[in-house]
């Protein structure tokens, strides 16, 4: 494992993230230098810039004139393709689905990566949902429940997580941990929101009380 400063790791992730897809793409170096170094003069970012290339182990980095190309596969970029595949319909694997509950650069708070981490967590919450559909209606429960579990810790307010990871449950004959995960759900959502599930949720576990009344009656959660 190469340690690398923080200086030389912000490059290599906002040449990553500034890349169009899988295949080589150059970044200016200006631009480069100025949105990793806002509030300095022109100048003194590009010093900044040529510090932290330095850092770096030969080979990864490469100059073409006054372009930056990395060269170095990016987990981002397969991650994105997994999901673009699962939501396609295509089964996914244990390690797919760990690739897809990881936030990207999580703990990182630079203005040139917000847009692409919220885009990529929308990204892999769809993907993880999608699996957990797939993979229940391929009588795969393992995987479909840890894709929901997934998909809900990625965003705990989500009705349709809740209700993939629910269906999920109920598919494989879970009826407590289904009426468990709403349950959690219920109170997190009326904890942060003030409002309850929709209906349509309630209405999947109705019968599963065993009566005519809904989950929120039969258990007391009314």
């Amino acid at each position: 494992m190469v340690r690398l400063a923080l200086p030389a790791r912000r490059v290599l992730a906002f040449l990553a993230l500034h890349e169009s897809g899988p295949h080589q793409s150059a970044v200016p170096r200006g631009a480069a230098a100025e949105q990793l170094w806002p509030d300095v003069p022109e100048p003194h970012g590009r010093a900044n810039l040529r510090r932290a290339l330095w850092q770096l182990p030969h080979g990864w980095v490469e100059s073409v004139g006054e372009d930056l190309v990395l060269d170095a596969e990016v987990d981002l970029h397969r991650a994105r393709a997994v999901a673009a595949a699962c939501l396609g319909g295509r089964h996914a694997t244990l390690e797919e689905i760990a690739l897809l509950s990881e936030d990207l650069l999580p703990g990182w708070h630079e203005e040139w990566a917000t847009a692409a981490q919220d885009s990529f967590r929308q990204l892999r919450l769809q993907a993880l949902e999608a699996v957990c559909r797939t993979m229940a209606g391929a009588g795969q429960h393992a995987l479909a429940t840890q894709a929901g579990i997934a998909a809900l810790a990625a965003e705990p307010l989500s009705e349709s997580a809740a209700e993939a990871l629910i269906a999920a449950h109920l598919s494989q004959g879970n009826r407590y941990a289904a009426l468990r995960c709403y349950r959690d759900f219920r109170r997190l959502l009326w904890d942060e929101l003030g409002v309850d599930p929709a209906p349509a949720l309630v209405a999947r576990l109705t019968h599963v009380s065993g009566t005519h009344k809904s989950p929120l009656e039969r258990f007391g959660y009314t």
